[in-house]
C-alpha cells in the first residue's frame, strides 16, 4: 500500500493549485471588500477622533473665554459698585457740607435779626426814657414840689407810662 514517505506529487501540485486559485478568489472577493471595508471604517473612525480632538479643542477654548468674560465681568462689576460707594460718599459728605452751610447762614440771619431786633428795642426805650424824661421834667417845672409831692408825681407818671409799655 501507501508508504508514508511517498508522496503522490500531481495529487500535490493538484492541491496547492486549488489552494492558490481558493486564495486569488477569496482576496479577489472576500478579502478586498472586507480590507477596503475595514480601511474605511479605521479612516472614518480615525475620521471622527480627528472631529473629537477639535470640538475638545474648540470647547476648552471656548471654556477658557467664557471664565475669562466672567472674571472680566465680576472685575468691571466690583469697579462700578466701587465708584458707586465713592460718588455716595461724596454725594453724602457734599449734602453734610451743605446742610452745615445752610445751618451756618441761617445761625447768622438769625443773630442779624435778634441784633437788629434789640438796636430796635434800646433805641425805643431810649425815646421812651428821654420822653419820660422830658414829661417828668416838665412836670417838675410846672411844680416846684417838696421832696414827698416830687416822689409822688413821678410815681404817678410811671404808673400812666406803665400802662403804654
Amino acid at each position: 500500500m501507501f508508504d508514508i514517505y511517498e508522496i503522490e506529487w500531481l495529487n500535490a501540485v493538484y492541491q496547492i493549485l486549488a489552494f492558490l486559485f481558493l486564495m486569488w478568489l477569496l482576496k479577489r472577493y472576500a478579502f478586498g471588500p472586507i480590507m477596503d471595508m475595514m480601511e474605511k471604517r479605521e479612516k472614518h473612525v480615525a475620521d471622527q477622533i480627528k472631529s473629537a480632538e477639535k470640538n475638545r479643542d474648540e470647547a476648552e477654548q471656548y471654556l477658557k473665554e467664557q471664565r475669562e468674560a466672567i472674571q472680566t465681568a465680576r472685575q468691571e462689576a466690583k469697579e462700578i459698585v466701587e465708584n458707586a460707594k465713592k460718588m455716595s460718599d461724596q454725594q453724602a459728605a457734599d449734602i453734610v457740607a451743605s446742610a452745615r452751610t445752610e445751618a451756618e447762614r441761617l445761625k447768622e440771619t438769625a443773630k442779624a435779626e435778634i441784633n437788629s431786633e434789640k438796636e430796635q428795642a434800646v433805641s425805643a426805650l431810649r425815646e421812651q426814657v428821654s420822653t419820660l424824661s422830658v414829661l417828668v421834667a416838665s412836670k417838675v417845672i410846672e411844680k416846684e414840689l417838696d421832696e414827698k409831692e416830687q416822689e409822688k408825681l413821678i410815681q404817678e407818671t410811671l404808673k400812666e407810662v406803665g400802662g403804654d409799655l
